[in-house]
């Protein structure tokens, strides 16, 4: 019998998270939806652990959460065999690169983030796909750090978020 994939589901908030409030008509982050999202998924040979870091908007994420969520990757690196952060997309290359910067470049195992451009509860949103994206690439990636959205792989570092296209792309040679 095949062994199974044992994947840590570390959730940090951003859009893919965000929840539509009745009362004021804004999207914020109140409540995690990625069970609900996981709840509908086959995935034989995989079980994972949600572990959640946080559920900030990454546009208020500080140092210190970016360090956070590094040092909880860190560790649950060590006792599964693949990690997928959810993060939000404005500051989701700042965290790529720093546990680039602290885990190397060929981590023990995959780890790869993903985000969303529109929230879950939103009709024409790529929460959904950008997450069993993510499930599938961390069970097929060679150890290193990823940003894994929109049908597109890209390893850390040199990962930008392009805001014309609404995506992420590899940086040009005069970006930071």
């Amino acid at each position: 019998m095949e062994k199974h994939k044992h994947i840590a589901l570390l959730s940090t908030g951003g859009t893919i998270e965000k929840t539509y409030n009745e009362s004021d008509g804004t999207l914020f982050n109140q409540r995690s939806v990625l069970e609900i999202m996981v709840a509908g998924l086959v995935l034989h040979g995989v079980r994972f652990d949600r572990i959640p870091v946080m559920n900030v908007d990454s546009v208020d994420m500080t140092d210190a959460d970016h360090e956070r969520i590094v040092k909880v990757a860190s560790a649950y690196s060590e006792s599964h065999d693949g990690l997928i952060i959810t993060h939000g997309t404005d500051r989701l290359a700042i965290t790529g690169e720093l546990l680039v910067k602290r885990l190397g470049e060929a981590p023990r195992v995959p780890i790869v983030l993903t985000g969303a451009m529109r929230p879950y509860e939103l009709r024409t949103t790529d929460a959904q796909q950008n997450l069993i994206e993510a499930l599938l690439a961390v069970q097929i990636l060679p150890p290193g750090v990823y940003v894994v959205m929109h049908n597109t792989a890209l390893r850390f570092p040199g990962v930008v978020k392009d805001h014309k296209r609404m995506t992420f792309r590899r940086a040009s040679p005069n970006e930071s």
